[in-house]
């Protein structure tokens, strides 16, 4: 907006410095009804008046409507006109001056290709901060999927620990029941064997 507000000064600056480059306004094309009224001698209907920022069609810029304000002031100033004395008399007739045209030209033109420079390195930096972006989410989305998996490998080990130990306490049971077994026979021999040592010399 702020290069279009620009395009539009730098053209109308053109129609008093530089008629040559001076771009009018497109013609207004009337309906075919306004013809025929214009054809039969009425009169073309009134030019819509332009919208946007000072007339000059640009509304990216405008937040509200347009309003007219210190009417009273003005109306003041009108009222005090009569009574104002004439102005002074200047240096004579204005004519225009080449060298201070074309300096107003050339600061435009300066202030559009500065403008230009500024959207450019807007642009580039867009593109950095959306590529860092992009990076970012495709290194966050590498590591969950690495973290995902790690945890199933790690969910896996844990299942087979898990499977092991179970293993583990059901041969511990079946070799502790095979020493209690063991140790009750050894048990039931040392009571036979005192039996037999202590009756020995009866049965003889």
């Amino acid at each position: 907006a702020a290069k279009e507000l620009l395009g539009v000064a730098m053209n109308r600056l053109n129609k008093f410095y530089n008629p040559k480059m001076y771009k009018a306004a497109p013609k207004r094309e009337l309906s075919a009804e306004d013809r025929i009224a214009v054809n039969m001698g009425g009169t073309p209907p009134p030019t819509e008046v332009p919208g946007g920022i000072a007339g000059t069609g640009v509304t990216a810029l405008q937040e509200g409507a347009p309003m007219l304000v210190q009417v009273a002031a003005h109306r003041a100033m009108g009222a005090d006109t009569a009574a104002l004395p004439p102005p002074p008399e200047t240096f004579g007739a204005y004519t225009t001056k080449g060298q201070e045209s074309s300096g107003v030209l050339a600061m435009v033109d300066l202030l559009i290709a500065d403008l230009d420079k500024e959207m450019q390195e807007m642009e580039v930096e867009e593109k950095d901060a959306q590529a860092d972006y992009e990076k970012y989410v495709q290194d966050s989305a590498d590591k969950r999927a690495q973290d995902s998996k790690s945890i199933q490998e790690k969910e896996s080990a844990k299942a087979d620990a898990e499977a092991a130990l179970g293993k583990a306490e059901l041969d511990k049971k079946s070799k502790e029941k095979e020493s209690y077994a063991t140790a009750t026979i050894l048990k039931d021999l040392h009571l036979e064997c005192d039996w037999l040592l202590s009756n020995f010399e009866m049965r003889k």
